[in-house]
């Protein structure tokens, strides 16, 4: 029987973490580390395309969410598992909401480990073990509804704002979106605005996530 190889991109700026990781996962059957890294190292990762992005939260200064929407936008069609996530209310929302697949804590097991990378690589949202009977696997849930209520909400959007979206994705400023569309940038924000609020969402990374995702089109 052929194994699918399910190809795992490791971003873990701890020297021995990342090595025993890396050989972890090489051991397995059915995973093939492709790029191991102390940083998001964004050209090595686009020439590999990882199936799953192993992303500790740690890294560029604790600015993780950030670093995980730059990750997001750059690698569109990689799924992303957040690593030694601190079981926070508004981490959990935030890092769902810009469409973080997985969760794994810094004391999860291995079986843990390999359990839910294959289970985001098939297309699954995992909270680990600690969270699923707690409120934080409820406000996961919630925030996960949300998101898939995105494809309804885009539905009712207008055929600009559609055009506008589009263009945040293609990483366009506000004032090259004006400039593209021979509107003002002050409609260009009004517009904005109004995607926000329908999709419930709070950056225009956030935005650009979505849009190529496909959960907007």
């Amino acid at each position: 029987m052929c194994i699918r190889m399910i190809s795992v991109a490791l971003i873990e700026d701890n020297r021995l973490v990342r090595e025993g990781m890396t050989a972890l996962l090489n051991q397995t059957a059915d995973f093939k580390v492709v790029a191991s890294e102390s940083s998001a190292g964004f050209a090595l990762l686009r020439k590999v395309q990882p199936d799953v992005i192993l992303l500790n939260v740690g890294l560029w200064n604790d600015d993780s969410l950030h670093l995980e929407e730059t990750v997001m936008k750059e690698h569109p069609e990689a799924k992303v598992i957040i690593m030694d996530l601190l079981a926070v209310h508004q981490d959990i929302v935030e890092f769902v909401n810009a469409g973080v697949s997985g969760f794994i804590l810094k004391d999860a097991t291995a079986e843990d480990l390999v359990s839910t990378i294959r289970s985001v690589a098939e297309g699954a949202h995992v909270l680990p073990p600690e969270m699923t009977s707690t409120l934080f696997s409820q406000i996961a849930k919630e925030a996960l509804v949300r998101g898939r209520a995105v494809a309804t909400e885009s539905g009712r959007m207008t055929s600009r704002e559609r055009e506008v979206i589009g263009l945040i994705g293609a990483g366009l400023s506000n004032k090259e979106i004006a400039q593209r569309l021979n509107i003002a940038t002050h409609t260009v924000k009004s517009h904005v605005r109004n995607v926000m609020e329908k999709l419930a969402l709070h950056t225009r990374l956030q935005i650009a996530a979505f849009y190529h995702r496909g959960v907007v089109s």
